[in-house]
């Protein structure tokens, strides 16, 4: 692994990278606005179990990351992330309307599948595209500052679902139509204001990136930490359970997406900062140092579901995202041949997928067999974990 402790930062970021933190934004936005609600939507008005809203949960996102195994391979192979990113957050604009329309929880798994694919689709040539044009001594700089803005739509959509929510009545299905309106603006966004480099535009070998031999070509660090990503997904479960823990502890309805708000402010708040600090420190240091958090996190919430104690879970949840999922995509950036960067942030992906059905699929049925506290206390573990593999590892 790189160790980049007296990397001077000297070049700026490019306006490709601020253009793609805003589509990101808007995107957040639309999704959060429904996904802030949709655990309790589908509890309390369609009437499904807390291992349903695992399963849904945990099958949407492992979809989204697994699909960019394949984003990001054809990306490498054609030689175009662009329209690829538009393809992919166009379809997630065009699922919206489907959650309000939903009268089930097939209506839903079907929706949310649909819309990770379109995740998936897009976040691996995006991410790429980021590496790109990026210069490698703000590159951490640069995937912390399109994090930070993608995580403020993450706490700006839910602050607009509850507004909304308070004034029409808790009408779900109203607050979900709204949604369809931000995403629609990130899509023509993202068509009018990035333009691909040219070198991005060209095919840069003719081995297709999936094979053996270019595969051989991904360096046994990358695989590192396509490893130490998959395991520390296993202690982040869906962020479903954070809404339902709230709930628990008295949260009314129309207030369950302050749970997203509190834990996305935080987050936004600290990546720009945290991405800046990776390209100055040791990344396996920063990311064993990122992961203390989540078990803080855990165990706080494991401890009690009331209000105070889960605010302060999310605080510490907040800081950890931060702190690690810009890193993480830094270091596949380091690691990962130019060539082959779409195809790494795919497997990366790929792994960190199964692991998050697997973690979902686990919490949901702890939840119903064992309690919240189960839950909580099995992350921690999984956390504890992470930590240890990381240090297996020396800088």
């Amino acid at each position: 692994m790189k160790n980049n402790d007296a990397r001077p930062v000297s070049a700026e970021i490019p306006l490709t990278v601020w253009v793609l933190g805003f589509v990101s934004l808007l995107m957040d936005i639309s999704s959060e606005m429904i996904h802030s609600l949709l655990p309790v939507f589908m509890t309390v008005v369609l009437g499904t179990s807390a291992t349903t809203v695992g399963i849904i949960e945990g099958i949407a996102e492992a979809t989204a990351l697994i699909t960019k195994v394949f984003s990001g391979v054809i990306s490498d192979w054609v030689g175009k992330r662009k329209w690829l990113a538009v393809i992919g957050y166009g379809l997630g604009a065009l699922t919206k309307p489907f959650f309000a329309m939903a009268t089930g929880a097939g209506w839903v798994l079907g929706a949310r599948f649909a819309d990770r694919i379109g995740k998936g689709i897009r976040g691996a040539p995006r991410d790429a595209l980021i590496a790109d044009v990026t210069d490698p001594s703000v590159r951490g700089a640069a995937f912390g500052l399109r994090q930070s803005l993608d995580t403020v739509g993450a706490f700006v959509g839910p602050l607009v679902a509850m507004g909304l929510m308070l004034l029409w009545s808790n009408d779900f299905r109203a607050v979900f139509w709204v949604a369809v309106i931000p995403g629609l603006l990130a899509v023509f966004l993202l068509i009018a204001g990035v333009c691909e480099p040219e070198r991005a535009a060209r095919p840069a070998r003719a081995t297709f990136p999936i094979s053996r031999a270019a595969l051989g070509e991904l360096p046994a660090a990358y695989w590192w930490i396509v490893a130490a990503g998959a395991v520390l997904t296993l202690a982040r479960f869906s962020e479903a359970f954070l809404v339902l823990r709230a709930q628990q502890g008295g949260l009314p309805l129309a207030l369950a997406p302050l749970v997203l708000v509190l834990m996305n402010v935080v987050y936004s708040a600290c990546a720009y900062p945290l991405g800046k600090l990776a390209d100055t420190m040791n990344h396996r240091s920063l990311l064993a140092a990122g992961i203390v958090p989540l078990v803080i996190a855990d165990l706080l919430l494991a401890h009690s579901g009331q209000l105070a104690w889960s605010a302060a879970g999310l605080v510490f949840w907040g800081i950890h995202m931060a702190a690690t999922q810009g890193l993480l995509s830094a270091m596949v950036a380091d690691t990962a041949p130019a060539h082959l960067r779409g195809t790494a942030f795919g497997l990366f992906n790929l792994a960190s997928g199964l692991a998050m059905l697997a973690a979902s699929m686990i919490a949901g049925v702890l939840w119903d067999t064992l309690g919240a506290q189960a839950t909580f206390g099995a992350g921690a573990v999984f956390a504890v974990l992470a930590i240890g593999l990381l240090s297996l590892r020396r800088a």
